[in-house]
């Protein structure tokens, strides 16, 4: 309600600049204060296994989920999605064998831009999420076949199944369902899988600096700032890297 408001008095304070207006009347409005939005969550590692399980059987939101939760690409990417930056072939004969992978070069934002020029990135696929994709654009071709004349080429991965681009409440009410099946507990949104792949990316012992590089993050320090109830609260990487290396010495002093 605050963001339209301030459109609405910038809108008529350019009018009254310019005389189409005597004064400007929002600017005498209080907008009532909003409620405060539902903190974002992640889901443990079993959850986020059981919901993998059960999008490999869903048909048009299964490859969505997947390649979200295993890539952390935002859902605004996700649905901008062109089958013309997705490679999932690769070239494992090249010098530098190179694997399957997204361009994450758009969004449904604004001129269609990404959120940041950081966001900007080309992200390695999983294996599962390059089978889910496999599998989705076979979906994709009898969906076109179907729908005959009434589909529309957008070039987009993720569609309806006449080809037109899915709409925010579409993935909503798909991935509730798809979570229910899952037997996952509680309403989630689509975005917390992005929240999900860095608490994975976290407890596994990813650096904070390459999982902003993943993420398409500016710095590390927005990481931190967004994710910071996701992420690996203690670094352990050293402890477990000494505890590794004298607990094996002083097994083999031992002897």
């Amino acid at each position: 309600m605050a963001s339209t408001h301030n459109v609405l008095v910038r809108a008529i304070r350019h009018a009254e600049a310019n005389d189409h207006v005597g004064r400007n009347v929002a600017s005498f409005v209080k907008p009532p204060q909003g409620k405060t939005g539902r903190p974002s969550r992640a889901m443990t590692a079993a959850e986020a296994a059981a919901l993998l399980a059960a999008a490999k059987d869903h048909p048009r939101i299964g490859a969505y989920v997947i390649l979200s939760l295993t890539t952390g690409i935002r859902t605004e990417e996700a649905r901008a999605l062109r089958w013309d930056h997705v490679d999932l072939d690769g070239d494992p004969d090249a010098r530098t064998p190179v694997p399957p992978s997204i361009a994450v070069w758009r969004s449904v934002r604004l001129h269609g831009d990404t959120k940041t020029e950081k966001s900007r990135r080309t992200l390695a696929l999983p294996k599962n999420a390059v089978t889910a994709l496999q599998e989705h654009r076979e979906w994709q071709a009898e969906a076109r076949l179907a729908a005959g004349p009434l589909w529309q080429d957008t070039g987009l991965v993720f569609t309806t199944s006449v080809g037109t681009p899915l709409d925010a409440s579409h993935v909503r009410r798909d991935f509730r369902a798809l979570c229910e099946k899952a037997g996952i507990e509680g309403v989630w949104a689509p975005r917390e899988l992005r929240h999900t792949f860095v608490s994975v990316m976290s407890v596994s012992g990813v650096a904070v600096e390459e999982i902003a590089r993943l993420a398409g993050h500016a710095s590390s320090r927005t990481t931190e700032t967004i994710y910071r109830h996701e992420l690996r609260p203690v670094i352990t990487t050293g402890a477990d890297v000494m505890d590794k290396i004298f607990t094996e010495r002083s097994a083999r002093d031992s002897f």
